[in-house]
């Protein structure tokens, strides 16, 4: 059964350094215990090493990375007399970029060693690049939504 009352979107700011609201977004999800400059300043910092080690303009590559690792297909689970099918669904805009954000930063603290602004702006230049944990978790989840592609008719 569907919710009746979905809540209004919040009104995100943009960051301060970019005046990018998906920069702030991303800083609002590494945010860990409300502890909001700790979270500006790692992502300021990797954004900085994914410049000086790519020689580009980092949210170029910030925006790359989104781009590959969101996701277009996802499974969602369906009962239908009293089966469970994961049926394939396209990924709505919003929940694409959450997902993406949510998989470059779990990538990002499941590396080995270093700071983690070096581990989250490896992870960014790895996703930039089709490659690393956070793309291929985008691409497990592409694949099990063509493995699934037989119960597409059960949409919701």
């Amino acid at each position: 059964m569907a919710r009746r009352y979905t809540p209004e979107k919040r009104e995100i700011s943009p960051d301060v350094r970019y005046g990018r609201i998906d920069v702030q977004e991303m800083i609002n999800r590494l945010m860990l215990n409300g502890k909001k400059s700790t979270a500006t300043r790692l992502m300021y910092d990797a954004l900085d090493l994914v410049g000086e080690r790519t020689g580009k303009d980092p949210i170029e590559t910030f925006d790359a990375a989104l781009k590959n690792v969101a996701p277009m297909m996802e499974v969602r689970p369906r009962r239908v007399g009293g089966a469970t099918y994961q049926v394939p669904m396209e990924v709505e805009p919003s929940r694409r970029k959450y997902l993406a954000m949510r998989w470059i930063i779990a990538a990002s603290r499941a590396r080995a060693g270093k700071s983690f602004a070096e581990k989250l702006a490896g992870e960014l230049m790895d996703a930039a690049s089709n490659q690393g944990a956070a793309y291929r978790r985008r691409e497990e989840t592409h694949r099990m939504a063509e493995a699934n592609r037989a119960f597409s008719h059960f949409r919701l």
